[in-house]
């Protein structure tokens, strides 16, 4: 029996720290689900599909890895489908803070479900996707934040951005 982790986020965009978590992860469990949560509330940088194409990319298509997405609460998404365990990167203790909340709560909301914290490399621990956002946004240099792919995706959006204003 394969075993399968969910690994849920916004991943917007993906970044090395990311990156580095499916890379391991794959190392204990069979394949993941990235599960890129599409959250009403908020308003991302990329859609949805972007957000899709640039993880595939960045894992090289890696048939273990599957990029879909979801809507509402990842408890549900995850029993839908099948999947207990869930993968969350860890970089600093304010994460955990926040990680740990979120795993006894999902854990209140369906008690099969488990969470596995995996920390982020070193390398990778002060990277957020809200800080590569901002970086992107001021022209600031992305090597060794994201992927390449998701590099010029970033300048794209921001040269678009930065020739619509006055």
């Amino acid at each position: 029996m394969k075993r399968v982790a969910l690994y849920p986020g916004s991943f917007d965009p993906m970044t090395h720290g990311h990156l580095s978590i499916i890379h391991r992860g794959l190392k204990t469990f069979d394949g993941l689900v990235v599960a890129i949560a599409n959250n009403s509330k908020k308003t991302p940088l990329f859609s949805v599909e972007e957000r899709k194409e640039m993880i595939l990319t960045a894992i090289g298509h890696d048939p273990r890895v599957e990029v879909d997405s979801f809507q509402g609460l990842m408890v549900d998404y995850a029993k839908r489908r099948g999947i207990s365990i869930v993968l969350r990167g860890l970089r600093a203790v304010s994460d955990f803070e926040y990680e740990f909340q979120l795993a006894n709560m999902n854990r209140k909301l369906d008690p099969t479900v488990d969470t596995v914290f995996m920390m982020t490399g070193e390398d990778y621990f002060y990277i957020s996707s809200q800080l590569v956002r901002e970086v992107a946004s001021l022209g600031g240099n992305l090597e060794g934040l994201v992927p390449e792919p998701v590099a010029e995706a970033l300048r794209g959006k921001f040269v678009k951005t930065s020739k619509e204003q006055p």
